[in-house]
């Protein structure tokens, strides 16, 4: 990938992710261009990208349109995220050390005072959230689950799901966070799959619930 198009990719992701644009909603290459303020190009190179992380798909008149995620493909991606965070969670359970366990408790006592803030304040919450998340995923040492779930954590519908949460569900977000770190202070596995099962499934329900 050159320069122009990793620049392209960086932006036209941003723009995605941040809520600018509507799923289903239709972009052209020249749009695009304009957000990115490089040629079409690269915002082709770019735009094949982030089709293959599902981001961007493509009609078969070949016109761009953001992803617009169904019910199902909602489930299927929160299902694989309970597999694999799970499976992350059981293999961070027997490898975390004290001070990372400290710094997964500095990270969510960030998110527990965004949660507190009057009104929660929903992009610390997701920053710190990321973080959190980041910091077992790399605890678990498996490159090719890291990169698996880069592309399923950071979807469009993720974001959307926190910016669904009501104020009792951010705190039941934090409260789990908790219970994730006392698995992990314990060294136990088993433990920390069923928190993180759980904690997950919750928040396919809270999406789910609020596209309805």
């Amino acid at each position: 990938m050159s320069r122009a198009s990793d620049h392209a990719y960086d932006k036209i992701r941003a723009h995605l992710l941040s809520g600018a644009v509507k799923p289903g909603e239709q972009l052209t290459e020249d749009q695009l261009a304009q957000v990115t303020g490089v040629s079409r190009t690269p915002v082709r190179e770019a735009v094949r990208r982030l089709e293959g992380e599902m981001l961007l798909v493509r009609s078969e008149s070949k016109r761009i349109f953001v992803a617009d995620w169904s019910r199902d493909d909602i489930d299927e991606m929160f299902t694989l995220r309970q597999m694999l965070e799970g499976h992350a969670a059981e293999r961070a359970a027997r490898r975390l050390k004290r001070d990372e366990i400290d710094r997964l408790e500095a990270v969510n006592r960030e998110l527990h005072d965004a949660v507190d803030h009057d009104p929660p304040d929903v992009a610390r919450f997701l920053d710190a959230n990321r973080t959190f998340h980041e910091i077992i995923t790399e605890a678990a040492h498996s490159p090719r689950l890291g990169q698996v779930l880069a592309m399923l954590v950071e979807a469009p519908v993720v974001l959307r799901t926190a910016r669904s949460y009501s104020v009792e569900d951010l705190k039941q977000s934090a409260r789990d966070h908790d219970e994730l770190i006392a698995a992990f202070r314990a060294h136990d596995p088993d433990w920390a799959r069923a928190v993180m099962g759980s904690h997950l499934r919750r928040a396919f329900h809270t999406f789910a619930g609020s596209a309805e």
